[in-house]
Order: C-alpha cells, then sequence, then structure tokens
C-alpha cells in the first residue's frame, strides 16, 4: 500500500493538477458535431491525442483521466493512448463509473453505476497502463433532495469502488460531487456537501480503504444560479474548505472539479484556498476548464493528423 500511497500523493503534489480529456463517447460526439466535426472514433480520438501531447503539459499536470473508450485507442502513429500518456511522464487514469441511472425510490434522484464486472474492468485497464481510476456520484439540491436513500447509495457504491480499486493496485479518486444548478445558497450547498463528504468517509472506512492511498474530487462551494446570489471567490473558497472538516487528516489530497464555474472563476476559487488552514495538497482535476475553448468550424482536419490551435489557457497549470 505504500506504493500505491506514493503515487496518489504525486497526482496531487504541488504545483501540477489532474487534466481530464472530457466526456464519453456520446457527449464528446455532440461537441464535435457543434464544432462542425464528423463524431465518428476517429475524431474522438484525435481530439484526446490533441490534448495528451500538448507541449510541456508535464510541467502543470500529473495525470490524464481517459475515459473507457479512449483505454483502447491508439494515437495517429500507432502508439496506445495510454503508453503516449506514460511516455510524456504523466500517469493515466479511466473514469470507472458508468454514469447516473434513476435511483429506485427516489424522487427523480440518480446514483452512478457500474459495479457490476468492475473488477475485471480494472484489471483490464491496469495491464493497459491505468495508475488510477475515477468515479463521479452527482447529487442534487432540492426540496427533500438529496435524500437520504439518495446519499447511502452513492457512498456505498463510492466505497466498494475504491476498495476494487486499492485491490487491483490503482488509486481511487472518489468524486462525490453536488449539482450547482438548484436555486440553493452558499450555505446550503456547504451543509449538503459536508453531509455527503461525512457519509463517502464512513463508507471508504467501512471497506477498509485507505485514505493515504485516495484522492478526493469533489466539487467547489456555488449559490445556485437560479437563486440569483453572488459569492466571492473569497467566500465560495471558505465555503468549500470548511467542508472538509470530516476528511481524514491522512487523505493523499484533494483535486477539485471546476464543476459549474467558469475557469476564471474556479482558478480564483482554487488559489484564494492556497491561503486558508488545511491538512492536505488543493489542487484542480480540471476538464472543461481547460479544454472548454470553442473550437473553430471548420477543424476537421484533426482526423486528419494536421495541428490545430491547443485548447490551453495560460497561467495555473
Amino acid at each position: 500500500m505504500e506504493a500505491l500511497a506514493a503515487r496518489a500523493s504525486a497526482l496531487v503534489a504541488p504545483p501540477k493538477g489532474i487534466l481530464a480529456t472530457g466526456p464519453g463517447g456520446a457527449a464528446l460526439s455532440g461537441r464535435l458535431a457543434a464544432a462542425g466535426l464528423p463524431p465518428t472514433g476517429a475524431n474522438r480520438r484525435a481530439f484526446r491525442e490533441l490534448l495528451v501531447t500538448t507541449p510541456g503539459l508535464r510541467a502543470g499536470i500529473s495525470g490524464v483521466i481517459l475515459d473507457a473508450e479512449a483505454m483502447y485507442q491508439r494515437s495517429a502513429h500507432g502508439q496506445p493512448l495510454p503508453e503516449a500518456i506514460g511516455s510524456a511522464g504523466l500517469m493515466t487514469g479511466v473514469r470507472a463509473d458508468a454514469g447516473r441511472h434513476p435511483l429506485p425510490g427516489t424522487r427523480s434522484e440518480t446514483v452512478a453505476e457500474g459495479l457490476d464486472g468492475l473488477a475485471g474492468r480494472l484489471e483490464s485497464w491496469a495491464r493497459r497502463g491505468a495508475q488510477f481510476a475515477t468515479w463521479r456520484a452527482v447529487l442534487r439540491i432540492g426540496p427533500g433532495s438529496p435524500s437520504p436513500v439518495a446519499v447511502r447509495a452513492n457512498a456505498q457504491a463510492i466505497g466498494r469502488y475504491a476498495a476494487a480499486c486499492q485491490a487491483t493496485g490503482l488509486v481511487p479518486v472518489v468524486a462525490p460531487q453536488v449539482n450547482g444548478a438548484g436555486p440553493h445558497s452558499t450555505g446550503q450547498w456547504e451543509t449538503v456537501m459536508s453531509l455527503v463528504l461525512l457519509a463517502v468517509m464512513s463508507e471508504l472506512d467501512a471497506y477498509g480503504v485507505d485514505p493515504g492511498a485516495v484522492v478526493l474530487m469533489p466539487t467547489m462551494a456555488m449559490p445556485g444560479r437560479p437563486s440569483g446570489m453572488r459569492a466571492s471567490a473569497a467566500e465560495s473558497a471558505e465555503a468549500t474548505v470548511r467542508t472538509l472538516g470530516g476528511v481524514p487528516v491522512t487523505l493523499a489530497g484533494v483535486a477539485f472539479a471546476a464543476g459549474s464555474h467558469r475557469p476564471e472563476r474556479a482558478t480564483g476559487i482554487l488559489a484564494a484556498m492556497q491561503s486558508l488552514p488545511h491538512f492536505w495538497p488543493l489542487t484542480f482535476a480540471f476538464g472543461r476548464a481547460l479544454t472548454g475553448r470553442p473550437w473553430p468550424r471548420g477543424a476537421g482536419s484533426l482526423a486528419r493528423g494536421q495541428r490545430a490551435r491547443r485548447p490551453w489557457p495560460t497561467g495555473w497549470g
């Protein structure tokens, strides 16, 4: 477990963070189509390759999260993408959950699925070069939600997944996240996220997961957009850090997802956190916040191996 803990610590070691290469096949195809690109497997592969071969990526990125499809894709030169990532001095991660599905017995709440056959998939991904895996569970704030049933179901799934990861030699990057779309205040978000994290940490302990070999990937605090409320970067940072009160001090670190925040906003909140008292490295696990610049129409040359301007912001990472 010491080697796994060392790998987890390396994932969140300052000043680096984690890059998510985007959504799975169907969602990424939608983005390609919106940019005027044929939503083919070749173009999905070309987009991912464009990201993982960014010059100087290693200076600000420790690991790259692929989806299951990308784990079996090859670069234009025939190199498996996980191998290309490793050659660049980065760790390869893979999204292990199968997305959100309706949770019976609740009012339109969801649970992240994908536990069936998970051990076999993790072993296969490890053989192909994966060193960590993620599991994203999203809960929403609303009248009567998240319900205790939804919180418990998602926390239990995270516990089982994390235990399976560590048994396979992969670092679990656990991502309990609270949807920021409802009409809630920052205080309500903080209360819900605190309860969700307590439930998750309880399940990790119940399944014998070593927190020293776990990276937490939550979202950052924000009032719901329909609420009409605003919070400064400092206020969001303080609320976010307070939710970590029930997290073990031995946790490897926390890599925050941008969630619904714009890139500049997410970066500002993360910067504000650094001056607050905390026990763990606090860094980023950004996807759209790093890759979300609009793509120009007529970019269909990507699949033919031509270079386009890389969608990479300057600054953090």
